[in-house]
């Protein structure tokens, strides 16, 4: 199109101010939530993963399918089969753990909270990340140690870790860790350092290039940015397949399918649980996810469908604008027709029709851009953390890219319609009628704009409305605790793995007695992990028949507790008695567990005092006893129950229990200073991370929900508020296109009663078809809600009646103003009108 085509747009475009400047609103509003929305889409669903050829990288899942367990860690044997066997279809497997620690202060220092990963020896060199001082790991530094002698005794637990000789271990430094400790020094690489309670001293041999980071699903306990990498040497022991760890990520070789590498995959599952009864009964398979796939698979039905109401709601801004422009195009009729006498072609009317369409979406286009900047920011603010790759999210090429795109539709969606009519005037008809004729052009077409609004505002409103019931349903949820008064926080540091279990437990003990003993603190416990912080992993339980069929084992749950837990939390105890100081040793083989198992081992009895067969601290299943029953906690997620539950004490597992729970009697936060004094006082290895009022983790488990809620309902929000003004423009102009028809109905005794539901019957006509056709659509597309969903169904019957009500009052008030107009009519003065 010539310059001069949209010069001539806008100039006609300045005459008429308020039409040109509701039509850029709605389409910014429209434009910016889309945009928004896409952005967070492409920066969790599209963007490519910070490595090198990302698309060959997968996650190996080890699923226990007799048990019911997806996603379980490997354990040494298991990894090092797979990454022997499978080389067919991949070039290499790696495996990654991370862990948290703290540094001691040194000089004045504080103790330093740092998060470390132990990684195989080919990690970097898998992801294809650089390292840019110093050098890589080697085979040499992942020398595995000497294994122990196997400990059959029945029923003991973990001791100290087996004397013998320390081999070094061997570290690539974060390079953001190596300039905030060691300010960038490279005479660091080869010398031992002071390392953490976990790792012992540490020798850097390299630094990783800046920003690197783990993507993993925040459930699976993996920190996303470590400070070290210690290599791992890691031992083939068939004796420790139980003891599971390890992370595993593959690389396919260039040219290979998924499909086919999942087969090689298959066939080493098949291999392992012919070599180990432990695997075969537990129904042991590697399931392989694109890397990509595997971290956004929880948020992804989330993401897209907000993306998909966005895009509702910008149809809804063009089925707006577009029933403006031919309301716009019926008023200018005689202009056109005048125009085509001149000469003027059909290609010619249609080129300035589109022009100013285009002037008008662009505009549109860059307002609801820099809308859609401004709402990046506030998705940020109210983003779920369990949202991954939020630092991502910006206005790029890509976004740039979406704009124009969509601009170039909208366009085309509200300008083809006037352009149609454009396309065939009745020049002799037009120029003969009257000042209000050329309002009878279009009218279908209008009505057909308003019933597309109100039937894609009826989607957006039943996916509100089922978002709101399904946050409403997560408020009276029972976790399974009473979160109220509730500081928590986690425990970094104290004594290493070398120590006794007698030496952990005294100073496990003198932590719970210096918490409890804090002006304000009713009680103190401790728990590995919290409910709700994630990080869960069950361990295999069994009855009699287990013994000789080791396939009737299932999975629990596990949580390691300290006496007093359940007191602190104010769990229900339903039956039995709780853990005492007593029971916490490592040969006193008691448990407690949820009424959930409870109800699946023991049918119809009490559970009190009953045995169950267990593996949770030896190489073998061995006899406990149950001494308590409480009520089911919701550990990972608020939205479902989870699984059962096996509590056992800390002194039983030798394992400290580093997440503290504090009763409090007033506000959590208050106590906040009192504790870092208390911990401080113990000495300068230990440091408190993640201090934070356990409603704070209860409100975390609900932020996906609260998200989706808050998103959608804006949403459909705007899009019954633009349906409404697209009914009432509709009404508006068939008022004025049959006021003296009105008028003539008046002055032969038409009552202005009459009148008023003529105008409000064709208003509610409308509606009902568009509530009809948003019925049908909406029974189809929420059916991809169903993973968002917290007790209610996609086709409750409550929430479609109830939108359909409100969507019948909105249609009300929008043609009551019309309504009242023609009712109000003078039938002389409308008689005239024409």
């Amino acid at each position: 199109m010539a310059a001069s085509t949209f010069g001539y747009a806008a100039r006609t475009l300045r005459r008429s101010p308020a039409f040109a400047v509701t039509a850029v609103i709605t389409i910014a509003l429209g434009m910016g939530a889309a945009v928004a929305v896409f952005s967070v889409a492409r920066a969790v669903l599209i963007r490519p993963l910070p490595y090198a050829n990302p698309d060959r990288l997968v996650i190996a899942c080890d699923d226990l399918v007799k048990r019911n367990v997806k996603d379980f860690p490997f354990s040494n044997a298991d990894y090092l089969d797979l990454e022997r066997q499978a080389r067919t279809a991949f070039t290499d497997f790696a495996a990654v753990q991370t862990f948290r620690g703290v540094l001691p202060g040194a000089e004045g220092r504080a103790p330093e909270p740092v998060i470390g990963a132990t990684v195989s020896s080919n990690f970097f060199g898998l992801m294809g990340h650089p390292v840019v001082a110093g050098r890589d790991f080697t085979e040499r530094d992942a020398t595995p140690p000497p294994i122990p002698a196997p400990d059959v005794t029945p029923g003991a637990a973990r001791a100290a870790r087996p004397a013998g000789p320390a081999l070094p271990r061997i570290a690539i430094l974060s390079y953001e860790f190596w300039q905030r400790r060691f300010a960038g020094d490279v005479s660091i690489f080869g010398r031992a350092l002071p390392g953490t309670a976990a790792d012992g001293e540490l020798v850097p041999i390299g630094v990783a290039a800046p920003r690197f980071e783990l993507l993993f699903p925040p459930g699976l306990g993996i920190d996303a940015s470590p400070d070290f990498w210690i290599c791992a040497r890691i031992p083939y022991d068939v004796a420790f397949r139980n003891n599971v760890q390890w992370r595993v990520i593959g690389r396919m070789k260039d040219g290979v399918s998924l499909d086919r590498a999942q087969a090689e995959a298959d066939a080493v599952s098949e291999q392992i649980r012919a070599s180990n009864a432990i695997n075969r009964t537990a129904g042991f398979h590697v399931r392989l996810d694109p890397m990509r796939a595997h971290l956004v698979a929880e948020v992804r039905p989330a993401i897209l469908a907000l993306l998909g109401a966005a895009i509702f709601l910008l149809l809804i801004s063009c089925a707006n604008v577009a029933n403006l422009m031919l309301v716009r195009a019926s008023e200018r009729a005689r202009e056109l027709a005048v125009r085509t006498a001149l000469g003027a072609g059909h290609w010619q009317l249609a080129r300035q029709i589109l022009a100013e369409a285009l002037l008008l979406s662009a505009t549109g286009g860059a307002a609801g851009l820099a809308l859609a900047a401004m709402g990046i920011v506030a998705l940020r603010a109210i983003a779920p953390a369990s949202l991954p790759r939020l630092d991502t999210i910006a206005i790029d090429p890509a976004v740039f890219g979406f704009t124009l795109l969509s601009a170039i539709a909208c366009a085309a969606l509200f300008g083809l319609a006037p352009v149609w009519m454009a396309s065939r005037p009745a020049v002799i008809d037009q120029l003969r009628a009257g000042r209000n004729t050329g309002l009878a052009g279009g009218g279908t077409l209008r009505r057909a704009a308003a019933v597309t609004q109100v039937a894609l505002a009826f989607v957006l409103l039943i996916g509100s409305g089922l978002m709101l019931r399904s946050f409403l349903a997560l408020q009276r949820v029972n976790p399974g605790f009473d979160p109220e008064n509730v500081l928590t926080f986690q425990m970094q540091g104290g004594p290493g793995q070398r120590s006794t279990p007698e030496q952990r437990a005294a100073f496990q003990q003198d932590i719970q007695t210096r918490l409890a003993a804090l002006p304000g603190v009713l009680s103190a416990a401790a728990a590995a992990p919290l409910p709700l912080a994630g990080g869960f992993a069950p361990v295999r339980w069994g009855l009699e028949p287990a013994l000789a069929d080791p396939s009737k084992y299932q999975a629990a749950d596990l949580q390691i507790v300290s006496p007093g837990y359940f007191e602190t939390m104010r769990a229900p105890l339903l039956a039995g008695r709780t853990f005492t100081p007593s029971d916490n040793r490592p040969d006193h083989l008691v448990v407690i567990i949820d009424q959930m198992l409870a109800a699946k081992a023991f049918p119809g009895e009490s559970a009190v005092g009953k045995r169950l067969l267990t593996r949770i601290v030896t190489r073998q299943p061995v006899w406990v006893e149950v001494i308590g029953v409480v009520a089911h906690q919701r550990e990972n997620s608020l939205q479902e129950p989870g699984r059962e539950q096996i509590f056992a004490t800390d002194g039983y597992t030798g394992n400290l229990a580093n997440s503290w729970a504090l009763r409090t009697a007033g506000a959590p936060s208050g106590y906040a200073s009192s504790v870092r004094a208390a911990v401080a006082a113990l000495g300068s290895n230990l440091a408190i991370t993640d201090l934070q009022p356990m409603n704070a983790l209860v409100a975390q488990a609900k932020s996906g929900t609260r998200f989706s809620l808050l998103l959608i309902g804006i949403l459909a929000a705007m899009a019954s508020i633009l349906a409404g003004i697209g009914l009432y423009g509709v009404l508006a102009t068939v008022v004025r296109q049959r006021t003296a028809e009105i008028g003539l109905r008046m002055a032969f005794g038409a009552a202005p009663r009459s009148v008023f539901a003529l105008v409000i019957g064709q208003g509610m006509r409308i509606t009902i078809l568009g509530i009809v056709l948003g019925f049908a659509a909406a029974l189809l597309l929420t059916r991809a809600m169903t993973s968002m969903l917290v007790g209610v169904q996609p086709a409750d019957a409550v929430t479609y009646a109830a939108v359909a009500i409100l969507f019948a009052a909105i249609a009300a008030v929008s043609s009551w103003a019309p309504a009242y107009r023609a009712a109000a009519l003078d039938p002389t003065a409308a008689l005239r009108e024409d």
